[in-house]
Protein backbone atom coordinates (compact mmCIF):
# COMPACT_ATOMS: atom_id res chain seq x y z
CA UNK A 1 0.00 0.00 0.00
CA UNK A 2 1.05 3.54 -0.91
CA UNK A 3 -0.29 6.95 0.32
CA UNK A 4 -1.05 9.10 -2.44
CA UNK A 5 1.45 11.65 -1.68
CA UNK A 6 4.59 8.68 -2.48
CA UNK A 7 3.69 7.17 -6.33
CA UNK A 8 0.36 8.23 -7.38
CA UNK A 9 0.67 11.63 -7.25
CA UNK A 10 4.20 12.63 -9.27
CA UNK A 11 2.13 9.97 -12.17
CA UNK A 12 -0.73 11.82 -12.05
CA UNK A 13 0.18 15.33 -12.55
CA UNK A 14 2.58 14.04 -15.26
CA UNK A 15 -0.28 12.98 -16.75
CA UNK A 16 -2.19 16.28 -17.21
CA UNK A 17 -2.46 17.76 -20.68
CA UNK A 18 -2.08 21.26 -22.27
CA UNK A 19 -3.27 19.52 -25.60
CA UNK A 20 -6.23 18.42 -23.60
CA UNK A 21 -7.13 20.97 -22.21
CA UNK A 22 -6.76 23.53 -25.28
CA UNK A 23 -9.05 21.05 -27.21
CA UNK A 24 -11.79 21.30 -24.19
CA UNK A 25 -11.91 24.99 -24.50
CA UNK A 26 -12.60 25.27 -27.91
CA UNK A 27 -15.21 22.19 -27.64
CA UNK A 28 -18.97 23.79 -27.68
CA UNK A 29 -20.28 20.95 -25.99
CA UNK A 30 -18.56 19.17 -22.63
CA UNK A 31 -20.73 16.69 -23.06
CA UNK A 32 -18.55 14.83 -25.12
CA UNK A 33 -15.46 15.39 -23.17
CA UNK A 34 -17.59 14.46 -20.33
CA UNK A 35 -18.52 11.03 -21.57
CA UNK A 36 -14.63 10.56 -23.95
CA UNK A 37 -13.29 10.09 -20.05
CA UNK A 38 -15.60 7.53 -19.36
CA UNK A 39 -18.43 9.65 -17.29
CA UNK A 40 -22.20 8.77 -17.08
CA UNK A 41 -23.97 11.97 -18.07
CA UNK A 42 -27.29 13.38 -17.17
CA UNK A 43 -28.60 16.79 -17.74
CA UNK A 44 -31.00 18.65 -15.47
CA UNK A 45 -33.52 20.79 -16.94
CA UNK A 46 -34.77 23.71 -14.92
CA UNK A 47 -36.57 27.24 -14.99
CA UNK A 48 -34.50 29.95 -13.42
CA UNK A 49 -36.94 32.54 -12.38
CA UNK A 50 -36.78 36.57 -13.38
CA UNK A 51 -33.56 36.39 -14.22
CA UNK A 52 -32.31 40.66 -14.56
CA UNK A 53 -31.29 41.83 -18.55
CA UNK A 54 -30.22 44.96 -19.00
CA UNK A 55 -32.06 45.59 -22.17
CA UNK A 56 -30.48 48.63 -23.53
CA UNK A 57 -26.52 50.29 -22.66
CA UNK A 58 -28.25 53.01 -19.96
CA UNK A 59 -27.14 57.06 -20.92
CA UNK A 60 -26.17 58.61 -17.84
CA UNK A 61 -24.45 62.39 -17.71
CA UNK A 62 -24.07 64.64 -14.84
CA UNK A 63 -22.53 68.36 -14.12
CA UNK A 64 -19.29 66.64 -14.20
CA UNK A 65 -19.75 65.42 -17.91
CA UNK A 66 -20.28 61.76 -19.19
CA UNK A 67 -20.45 58.50 -17.50
CA UNK A 68 -18.90 55.89 -19.41
CA UNK A 69 -21.70 52.55 -19.33
CA UNK A 70 -19.61 49.70 -17.63
CA UNK A 71 -16.52 50.99 -16.32
CA UNK A 72 -18.42 54.08 -14.74
CA UNK A 73 -21.99 53.55 -14.40
CA UNK A 74 -23.69 50.15 -14.45
CA UNK A 75 -27.21 49.42 -13.77
CA UNK A 76 -27.90 47.64 -10.12
CA UNK A 77 -29.61 44.64 -10.45
CA UNK A 78 -32.10 45.57 -8.16
CA UNK A 79 -33.19 48.38 -10.21
CA UNK A 80 -36.67 49.00 -11.08
CA UNK A 81 -36.64 49.10 -15.05
CA UNK A 82 -36.76 53.30 -16.19
CA UNK A 83 -35.99 53.12 -19.98
CA UNK A 84 -36.38 56.90 -20.07
CA UNK A 85 -33.68 59.31 -19.33
CA UNK A 86 -34.81 61.47 -15.84
CA UNK A 87 -33.14 64.45 -15.07
CA UNK A 88 -33.04 65.87 -11.52
CA UNK A 89 -29.89 67.75 -8.78
CA UNK A 90 -28.42 66.12 -6.86
CA UNK A 91 -28.64 65.32 -2.84
CA UNK A 92 -26.97 62.88 -0.37
CA UNK A 93 -29.44 60.58 1.32
CA UNK A 94 -31.08 61.89 4.24
CA UNK A 95 -29.57 65.58 3.75
CA UNK A 96 -32.66 67.43 2.29
CA UNK A 97 -35.35 67.10 0.01
CA UNK A 98 -35.57 63.92 -2.11
CA UNK A 99 -38.41 64.74 -4.34
CA UNK A 100 -37.66 65.23 -7.95
CA UNK A 101 -33.67 64.50 -7.33
CA UNK A 102 -31.13 61.28 -7.44
CA UNK A 103 -30.09 60.45 -3.73
CA UNK A 104 -26.07 59.74 -3.46
CA UNK A 105 -26.29 56.94 -1.18
CA UNK A 106 -23.22 57.33 1.33
CA UNK A 107 -20.87 54.35 1.29
CA UNK A 108 -22.41 51.88 4.07
CA UNK A 109 -25.99 52.82 3.77
CA UNK A 110 -27.86 49.86 3.21
CA UNK A 111 -30.98 50.15 0.32
CA UNK A 112 -33.18 49.66 2.92
CA UNK A 113 -31.80 52.67 4.78
CA UNK A 114 -31.87 54.64 1.70
CA UNK A 115 -35.34 53.95 0.56
CA UNK A 116 -36.23 55.79 3.78
CA UNK A 117 -35.16 58.75 2.74
CA UNK A 118 -36.10 58.24 -1.18
CA UNK A 119 -39.73 59.43 -1.18
CA UNK A 120 -40.55 61.25 -4.07
CA UNK A 121 -36.85 60.55 -5.50
CA UNK A 122 -36.10 59.61 -9.19
CA UNK A 123 -33.28 56.81 -8.01
CA UNK A 124 -30.32 55.61 -5.93
CA UNK A 125 -27.00 56.19 -6.55
CA UNK A 126 -24.65 53.70 -5.13
CA UNK A 127 -21.04 52.94 -5.30
CA UNK A 128 -19.80 49.65 -7.07
CA UNK A 129 -18.72 47.54 -5.29
CA UNK A 130 -15.54 45.49 -6.09
CA UNK A 131 -13.11 43.46 -4.36
CA UNK A 132 -9.71 44.27 -2.36
CA UNK A 133 -8.07 44.52 -6.02
CA UNK A 134 -10.43 46.79 -7.49
CA UNK A 135 -11.88 44.17 -9.45
CA UNK A 136 -15.73 43.97 -9.74
CA UNK A 137 -17.25 40.99 -8.73
CA UNK A 138 -19.22 39.06 -11.58
CA UNK A 139 -22.41 38.32 -10.58
CA UNK A 140 -25.27 36.59 -12.74
CA UNK A 141 -28.38 37.09 -10.93
CA UNK A 142 -29.76 39.50 -8.14
CA UNK A 143 -32.52 40.09 -6.06
CA UNK A 144 -35.84 41.34 -6.81
CA UNK A 145 -36.85 44.54 -8.29
CA UNK A 146 -37.05 47.78 -5.98
CA UNK A 147 -39.55 50.33 -6.37
CA UNK A 148 -36.46 52.59 -7.61
CA UNK A 149 -34.11 53.30 -10.48
CA UNK A 150 -30.65 52.30 -8.71
CA UNK A 151 -27.64 53.04 -10.58
CA UNK A 152 -23.62 52.01 -9.36
CA UNK A 153 -21.22 54.03 -9.65
CA UNK A 154 -17.27 53.79 -9.60
CA UNK A 155 -16.32 54.56 -6.27
CA UNK A 156 -14.08 57.15 -6.94
CA UNK A 157 -16.79 58.55 -9.54
CA UNK A 158 -19.26 57.95 -6.13
CA UNK A 159 -17.19 59.82 -3.86
CA UNK A 160 -16.52 62.64 -6.72
CA UNK A 161 -20.51 63.05 -7.00
CA UNK A 162 -21.23 62.81 -3.45
CA UNK A 163 -19.30 65.75 -2.84
CA UNK A 164 -20.69 68.06 -5.64
CA UNK A 165 -24.03 66.77 -4.30
CA UNK A 166 -23.17 67.80 -0.63
CA UNK A 167 -22.40 71.47 -2.29
CA UNK A 168 -25.65 71.53 -3.67
CA UNK A 169 -23.95 72.03 -6.81
CA UNK A 170 -24.59 69.33 -9.10
CA UNK A 171 -27.51 67.14 -11.41
CA UNK A 172 -27.78 63.81 -13.30
CA UNK A 173 -30.05 62.36 -15.70
CA UNK A 174 -29.89 58.59 -16.57
CA UNK A 175 -32.28 55.48 -16.79
CA UNK A 176 -32.12 51.92 -15.82
CA UNK A 177 -32.92 49.85 -18.66
CA UNK A 178 -33.57 46.69 -16.67
CA UNK A 179 -36.26 43.83 -16.82
CA UNK A 180 -36.68 40.15 -15.74
CA UNK A 181 -37.02 37.36 -17.82
CA UNK A 182 -37.78 33.60 -16.94
CA UNK A 183 -34.87 31.69 -18.17
CA UNK A 184 -34.08 27.65 -19.08
CA UNK A 185 -30.82 26.26 -16.80
CA UNK A 186 -29.08 23.14 -17.42
CA UNK A 187 -27.16 21.09 -14.32
CA UNK A 188 -24.73 18.85 -17.01
CA UNK A 189 -23.66 16.45 -14.01
CA UNK A 190 -20.53 13.19 -14.86
CA UNK A 191 -20.49 10.41 -12.49
CA UNK A 192 -17.42 8.27 -12.74
CA UNK A 193 -18.14 6.12 -9.32
CA UNK A 194 -19.77 6.27 -5.86
CA UNK A 195 -17.55 5.81 -3.69
CA UNK A 196 -17.20 4.44 0.37
CA UNK A 197 -15.26 7.25 1.05
CA UNK A 198 -16.35 11.01 0.90
CA UNK A 199 -16.71 11.91 -2.79
CA UNK A 200 -14.62 14.28 -4.76
CA UNK A 201 -17.30 17.11 -7.03
CA UNK A 202 -15.57 19.50 -8.89
CA UNK A 203 -17.52 21.96 -10.42
CA UNK A 204 -17.90 25.10 -12.62
CA UNK A 205 -20.18 27.43 -14.09
CA UNK A 206 -21.47 25.92 -17.72
CA UNK A 207 -20.74 29.32 -19.27
CA UNK A 208 -17.41 29.96 -17.99
CA UNK A 209 -14.51 27.84 -20.87
CA UNK A 210 -11.92 28.27 -18.52
CA UNK A 211 -13.14 26.85 -15.54
CA UNK A 212 -15.05 23.77 -17.80
CA UNK A 213 -11.83 23.00 -18.73
CA UNK A 214 -9.69 22.81 -16.17
CA UNK A 215 -12.51 20.59 -13.63
CA UNK A 216 -12.84 18.03 -16.95
CA UNK A 217 -9.27 17.73 -17.24
CA UNK A 218 -8.54 17.28 -13.71
CA UNK A 219 -11.71 15.03 -13.37
CA UNK A 220 -10.34 13.04 -16.58
CA UNK A 221 -7.07 11.99 -14.63
CA UNK A 222 -8.31 11.42 -11.34
CA UNK A 223 -10.70 9.53 -12.58
CA UNK A 224 -8.13 6.52 -13.23
CA UNK A 225 -5.80 7.82 -10.23
CA UNK A 226 -8.00 8.51 -7.14
CA UNK A 227 -7.94 5.21 -4.79
CA UNK A 228 -11.21 2.76 -5.44
CA UNK A 229 -13.13 3.55 -2.65
CA UNK A 230 -13.26 7.47 -3.56
CA UNK A 231 -16.23 8.66 -5.53
CA UNK A 232 -16.12 11.31 -8.00
CA UNK A 233 -18.20 13.90 -9.72
CA UNK A 234 -18.59 16.81 -11.55
CA UNK A 235 -21.29 19.32 -11.93
CA UNK A 236 -21.58 21.99 -14.77
CA UNK A 237 -24.04 24.35 -13.43
CA UNK A 238 -26.12 26.94 -15.49
CA UNK A 239 -27.85 30.05 -13.86
CA UNK A 240 -28.52 29.38 -9.89
CA UNK A 241 -27.85 26.05 -10.51
CA UNK A 242 -25.50 25.74 -7.36
CA UNK A 243 -28.13 26.69 -5.26
CA UNK A 244 -30.52 23.93 -6.53
CA UNK A 245 -27.53 21.12 -6.94
CA UNK A 246 -26.75 22.27 -3.16
CA UNK A 247 -30.22 21.47 -1.36
CA UNK A 248 -30.47 18.39 -3.42
CA UNK A 249 -27.45 17.19 -2.11
CA UNK A 250 -28.25 18.07 1.48
CA UNK A 251 -31.99 16.31 1.21
CA UNK A 252 -30.02 13.32 -0.16
CA UNK A 253 -27.66 13.53 3.08
CA UNK A 254 -24.45 13.82 0.68
CA UNK A 255 -21.51 15.16 1.80
CA UNK A 256 -18.74 15.50 -0.90
CA UNK A 257 -16.12 17.66 -0.67
CA UNK A 258 -16.57 20.89 -3.25
CA UNK A 259 -13.93 22.19 -5.44
CA UNK A 260 -15.17 25.07 -7.53
CA UNK A 261 -12.83 26.27 -10.35
CA UNK A 262 -13.80 29.94 -11.68
CA UNK A 263 -11.61 30.00 -15.11
CA UNK A 264 -11.88 33.92 -15.54
CA UNK A 265 -10.19 35.73 -12.66
CA UNK A 266 -8.18 39.10 -12.83
CA UNK A 267 -5.51 38.15 -11.12
CA UNK A 268 -2.20 35.99 -13.03
CA UNK A 269 0.16 36.13 -10.03
CA UNK A 270 -1.69 33.89 -8.03
CA UNK A 271 -4.31 31.24 -8.06
CA UNK A 272 -7.31 33.15 -5.54
CA UNK A 273 -8.28 30.68 -2.59
CA UNK A 274 -11.58 31.10 -0.34
CA UNK A 275 -12.64 28.00 1.91
CA UNK A 276 -16.19 27.59 3.03
CA UNK A 277 -17.76 25.19 5.28
CA UNK A 278 -16.23 22.67 7.10
CA UNK A 279 -13.60 22.56 4.76
CA UNK A 280 -10.23 22.21 7.08
CA UNK A 281 -9.19 19.17 5.67
CA UNK A 282 -9.79 20.01 1.81
CA UNK A 283 -7.94 23.36 2.94
CA UNK A 284 -4.57 21.46 4.01
CA UNK A 285 -5.05 19.26 1.09
CA UNK A 286 -5.44 22.58 -1.32
CA UNK A 287 -2.27 24.04 0.65
CA UNK A 288 -0.15 21.07 0.22
CA UNK A 289 -0.92 20.92 -3.23
CA UNK A 290 0.14 24.23 -4.10
CA UNK A 291 3.58 23.46 -2.59
CA UNK A 292 3.91 20.17 -4.78
CA UNK A 293 2.88 22.19 -7.97
CA UNK A 294 4.71 25.33 -7.12
CA UNK A 295 1.40 27.51 -7.67
CA UNK A 296 0.73 30.56 -5.45
CA UNK A 297 -1.95 30.65 -3.73
CA UNK A 298 -3.36 33.85 -2.61
CA UNK A 299 -6.45 33.85 0.35
CA UNK A 300 -9.14 36.11 -0.61
CA UNK A 301 -12.60 36.73 -1.58
CA UNK A 302 -13.74 34.30 -4.78
CA UNK A 303 -17.45 34.64 -5.08
CA UNK A 304 -18.44 32.11 -6.60
CA UNK A 305 -20.64 28.43 -6.72
CA UNK A 306 -18.76 27.13 -3.98
CA UNK A 307 -20.68 29.37 -1.20
CA UNK A 308 -24.01 27.78 -2.04
CA UNK A 309 -22.51 24.32 -1.08
CA UNK A 310 -21.35 25.62 2.01
CA UNK A 311 -24.41 26.98 3.20
CA UNK A 312 -25.53 23.37 2.47
CA UNK A 313 -23.11 22.10 5.19
CA UNK A 314 -20.69 20.79 2.64
CA UNK A 315 -17.01 21.41 2.90
CA UNK A 316 -16.42 23.55 -0.35
CA UNK A 317 -13.39 25.66 -1.47
CA UNK A 318 -13.47 27.90 -4.67
CA UNK A 319 -10.11 28.75 -6.99
CA UNK A 320 -10.01 31.73 -8.70
CA UNK A 321 -7.65 31.14 -11.63
CA UNK A 322 -6.88 33.91 -13.94
CA UNK A 323 -7.70 31.18 -17.35
CA UNK A 324 -7.62 27.46 -18.44
CA UNK A 325 -4.07 26.43 -17.10
CA UNK A 326 -2.46 23.28 -17.18
CA UNK A 327 -0.37 24.29 -13.95
CA UNK A 328 -4.40 24.95 -12.38
CA UNK A 329 -5.53 21.44 -13.12
CA UNK A 330 -2.49 20.25 -12.06
CA UNK A 331 -3.38 21.87 -8.25
CA UNK A 332 -7.25 20.31 -8.74
CA UNK A 333 -5.56 16.84 -9.49
CA UNK A 334 -2.75 17.21 -6.43
CA UNK A 335 -5.65 18.71 -4.17
CA UNK A 336 -7.90 15.58 -5.06
CA UNK A 337 -5.26 13.48 -4.43
CA UNK A 338 -3.79 14.31 -1.37
CA UNK A 339 -7.59 14.26 0.22
CA UNK A 340 -6.60 10.91 -0.02
CA UNK A 341 -3.96 11.47 2.12
CA UNK A 342 -5.53 13.85 4.67
CA UNK A 343 -8.67 11.88 5.05
CA UNK A 344 -7.21 8.60 5.28
CA UNK A 345 -7.51 6.75 1.90
CA UNK A 346 -5.26 5.20 0.31
CA UNK A 347 -4.31 3.87 -2.75
CA UNK A 348 -4.11 0.49 -3.51
CA UNK A 349 -1.91 -0.16 -7.03
CA UNK A 350 -2.75 3.15 -8.87
CA UNK A 351 -4.00 2.90 -12.10
CA UNK A 352 -1.82 4.96 -14.97
CA UNK A 353 -3.38 8.06 -16.13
Amino acid sequence: MATCADDALPRALAGVSGERLAATVAAHDPRHVLEDAGAAVTAELFTVPFVPEVYAEPSVRWSGGPLASGREVAVHLASADRPLVRRGELVVAGGGDPAGRWLVVPAGMTLFAAYGHAHGALGLLVPRGVDADGWRYTIRTGPNPGPLPILTLDTGIHAEVARAAAAGEAWLAGNTPIRRLDRPGVNRHGRWRSGTAPELLLTAQADDAGGVAVVLEAARVLAAALPRAAGLSVALLGAQGSARHARQLHQAGATPLVIHVAGAWPRADAVAVEARGPAHALLAALDQAGRHTGLALAPGPVPSAHRRYAAAGLAAVGIGAAAADTAVARLVVATGLLCAHVTGWTVAGPAEP
